[in-house]
């Protein structure tokens, strides 16, 4: 894992920008960003540096770097961004349980906060744990992989969509979305379980660190209409401050309805792709699965309710 107390980088809290101009306005609803993307310090596979390139080469105003459970991309894609003049928003994705899996974003978090590396080094120790009792599953079955080669290859932050990496290159799963299936998901011969912090614990670490808290892809939970809306309420309780209302797959008429709870609930609207390189091929940066469309209006909308908040 990339230590993300071995830096001193913060991101401001406040601004002090002048108010925006009426030209001002129309360039800031043309430019296009990406508040969800996935680099090599978590499960993606490009880099931070890969990832900064690719954003200002399709011509996006602004990128926040979200790996699960650690801020360590973020550094890295700062320092290339300053190459660009890419915005890059520093950011972090936490998965909890609802039921079953929840994600919660963070940004603008302090990526050097101790408290909030004390409790990521936790996660990434069970995760370790977890991985290890997958490679001995795979190892049962004659499959000769150990886990210390696999963090060889692929890093310090390993998860599911390796293993599936794995399994496909040995001829063992079609695809990446077969492996998930027939292997690596929950009841799958290889699957094995994880600990995870609380929505209210995670929502706390991330107010605790400056940051802004938001649920991730609400319609990936398979909720209904008055499930989705006592998730959310659960999360506005807890602290949650906005949620993710555009992104990859979703149409416009469900991006609307995210968009009208947010509005509903006072909350601040969001938007990214959920770009993790080739474990999700299907999903580019800035433009999800085609057609995704994240305003930078929502980026101004966020740093202004952090000014004032």
């Amino acid at each position: 894992m990339n230590g993300a107390n071995s830096t001193s980088v913060r991101a401001p809290r406040r601004s002090t920008a002048a108010p925006i101009t009426s030209s001002e306005r129309s360039e800031i609803e043309m430019k296009r960003i990406d508040l969800h993307i996935h680099t090599t310090a978590s499960d993606g596979t490009a880099t931070p540096e890969e990832v900064v390139r690719e954003a200002s080469r399709l011509g996006l105003a602004a990128i926040a770097i979200t790996d699960h459970d650690t801020a360590g991309g973020y550094v890295r894609a700062a320092a290339e961004a300053e190459k660009t003049g890419l915005e890059v928003v520093p950011g972090i994705e936490i998965s909890t349980k609802y039921g079953g899996p929840v994600h919660i974003l963070g940004y603008y978090i302090d990526v050097a906060s101790p408290a909030l590396q004390e409790v990521l080094d936790w996660i990434v120790h069970d995760r370790d744990e977890r991985n290890a009792k997958m490679c001995a599953l795979m190892r049962a079955d004659g499959i000769d992989i150990t886990y210390e080669q696999m963090r060889e290859r692929f890093g310090e932050v390993i998860g599911r969509p390796h293993f599936a990496e794995i399994l496909v290159e040995l001829g063992i799963a079609s695809d990446m979305k077969d492996a998930f299936a027939r292997f690596v998901e929950k009841g799958q011969k290889y699957y094995q379980g994880r600990k995870f912090l609380t929505i209210e614990r995670s929502i706390e670490l991330i107010r605790a660190a400056g940051g802004t808290a938001v649920l991730a892809h609400p319609f990936q939970y398979h909720l209904s209409a008055e499930s989705l809306r006592a998730l959310i309420e659960h999360c506005i309780d807890s602290g949650l401050e906005g949620i993710e209302c555009r992104y990859s797959g979703y149409t416009e008429e469900r991006s609307a309805y995210l968009e009208s709870l947010a509005g509903e609930y006072g909350l601040i609207k969001t938007g990214g792709s959920d770009f993790h390189g080739t474990n999700k091929p299907e999903i580019r940066i800035g433009d999800g699965m085609g057609g995704l469309n994240v305003p930078y209006d929502f980026l101004e909308t966020l740093k202004a309710h952090r000014a004032h908040s």
